[in-house]
């Protein structure tokens, strides 16, 4: 009990310690908006890269039906 209250005592006389303690709560408050930011950052990566994919994708078939037109147009 008497450790308890020389902390409080230290608490209400140390502003170091005030100010450790506002800091230690306001990142505890913070963890879970910087958890959430970072898994949309992920998403948002992971939804470039599908796109990115996709494009290459479309390219690539763009790519090989204009090579049958005109291979088409070269035999007829």
């Amino acid at each position: 009990m008497a450790d308890k209250t020389s902390n409080v005592s230290r608490f209400a006389h140390d502003p170091q310690a005030r100010i450790t303690a506002a800091t230690a709560i306001g990142m505890n408050a913070l963890r879970p908006l910087m958890h959430f930011q970072v898994s949309m950052l992920r998403m948002w990566a992971n939804s470039i890269e599908r796109f990115a994919g996709n494009y290459e994708k479309g390219l690539e078939e763009t790519a090989t039906t204009v090579e049958e037109q005109s291979d088409k147009e070269r035999a007829a």
